[in-house]
């Protein structure tokens, strides 16, 4: 994913090094700084995958709704601001059943109709008797989501999938076979923060 802060810092080198040239260094400093926040903004850290019948977490960010569902599940919603990391992980292993672009709004990513407005990429991964859905929502700035799986891919529990990028959200729906292992206000970590846990004995 670093490839994409290069993308982005390049051009905006080579016009602060113009403008340097034309005008003056310090008309340039803007630039170099936007430069900078972009190599930072597409960083993206190795993570140590915990092993079990685990569920972790899609992104780095805080978790903003924990929602029970009728059937018995539960909806964990992560809000990522600008300065997290925005590389996306799948919560669990197993194959890619689906992959749903949904268009929508840009509302603020941290509201609780933005899981349902906003526009959206939806991920379906069956794994080890369990299904697991878990959406890349777009916010007010990000106005791109990126995902490189496709139905039918193999998939290892905390692999890259994709990222959104500058301020987003992502929701994940468990089934009731999941016992939720995060409050409400937590930060956690893409990959490596454990969001639920498989109840023994119990499958889709």
């Amino acid at each position: 994913m670093v490839i994409f802060g290069i993308y982005y810092s390049v051009p905006l080198i080579a016009a602060g090094a113009v403008i340097t040239w034309l005008l003056n260094w310090y008309w340039a400093v803007p630039f170099y700084i936007l430069a900078a926040f972009c190599l930072y903004f597409f960083r993206d850290p190795e993570r140590t995958i915990p092993e079990g019948p685990v569920a972790v977490s899609p992104a780095d960010g805080k978790v903003v709704a924990i929602v029970p569902d009728d059937a018995g599940g539960n909806r964990i919603s992560i809000f990522l601001n600008v300065f997290d990391v925005h590389v996306n992980r799948t919560p669990i292993g197993g194959k890619v059943a689906c992959v749903k672009y949904k268009q929508g709004q840009f509302l603020v990513a941290s509201r609780e109709d933005a899981s349902h407005s906003n526009e959206q990429n939806i991920i379906t991964v069956d794994g080890d008797g369990s299904r697991v859905v878990f959406k890349q929502i777009a916010g007010l700035i990000a106005r791109r989501i990126v995902c490189y799986k496709k139905p039918g891919d193999l998939v290892e529990k905390g692999e890259r999938i994709g990222l959104i990028k500058f301020g987003s959200r992502v929701d994940v729906m468990l089934g009731p076979e999941w016992t939720v292992a995060v409050r409400n206000g937590e930060r956690v970590s893409a990959g490596s923060s454990i969001i639920a846990r498989k109840s023994a004995g119990r499958t889709e």
